[in-house]
């Protein structure tokens, strides 16, 4: 595994997965999101019936924004550069004619949990949880916010409102960020085997219809979360938000 992460797909029996991997807490820079939304929209015009979407480890499903990464931003044009990743990577499984399952195995926090509501079909085990932290870094979850409040309504300004609560996966499936919770994981994995395959069985012609209905409403998204890029690459750089970023990078 390399330092930097990495984003890998396979192919097998109509069914692609796509993993994503990064050493601190699946968090994820620029370049694994650049190749995040890459590799989900290549999935969605090739011979694959269903995606799976997972990440490596035992640890956390997604760490959202890299820290690192974040700190690093020296002007606003940067810091737009680097939100419009999230937004691609929405917009990406958003527009994919394909359905996504997530495999959920551990917390999800601030953009992580924007590619939870992004998924189709989210299916986890019972210790994931969720938080949006944005607020504490002194920004907000203004690109993944339109793709979770279209999940779970609002209950999404508790979320982004409560920014140092978790909230455990029975508030998850209770407000509809995930579809079903495991009690183990060998039964995670299993149940989004069973329904991946019965997918892969399925007609791709009503599936993609049936993407198109789900997703109704969305069509302004390629506009809308590059306004919100915009909002959120502008308050990273302000004073308040350095030094809240610093402040944990010193953990």
């Amino acid at each position: 595994m390399s330092d930097a992460g990495y984003v890998r797909s396979h192919s097998e029996h109509g069914i692609t997965t796509i993993e994503f991997y990064h050493p601190k807490g699946n968090s994820l820079p620029l370049k694994l999101l650049d190749s995040l939304a890459n590799e989900i929209h290549y999935a969605g015009i090739h011979d694959s019936k269903v995606i799976i979407l997972q990440s490596a480890g035992e640890g956390a499903f997604c760490g959202g924004a890299s820290m690192d990464e974040l700190a690093a931003i020296k002007n606003e044009n940067e810091g737009i550069l680097f939100f419009k990743g999230f937004a691609n990577v929405i917009n990406a499984m958003r527009k994919c004619n394909k359905f996504i399952i997530g495999r959920i195995h551990g917390k999800a926090v601030g953009g992580g949990v924007g590619l939870v509501a992004a998924c189709d079909y989210a299916i986890a085990v019972k210790n994931v949880e969720v938080r949006l932290s944005e607020l504490v870094l002194g920004i907000g979850p203004f690109v993944v916010g339109p793709a979770i409040e279209r999940k779970i309504g609002s209950a999404f300004s508790q979320l982004a409102i409560d920014a140092h609560l978790w909230r455990n996966s029975v508030w998850a499936k209770q407000k509809g960020l995930l579809a079903e919770v495991h009690e183990t994981v060998a039964n995670m994995d299993e149940s989004i085997q069973r329904i991946a395959s019965g997918l892969a069985h399925s007609s791709s012609v009503a599936m993609a219809e049936m993407k198109k209905i789900f997703w109704q409403g969305t069509e302004n998204w390629d506009t809308l979360l590059s306004e919100r890029a915009a909002i959120s690459g502008r308050l990273v750089n302000t004073e308040f938000a350095k030094q809240a970023i610093a402040k944990i990078l010193a953990k």
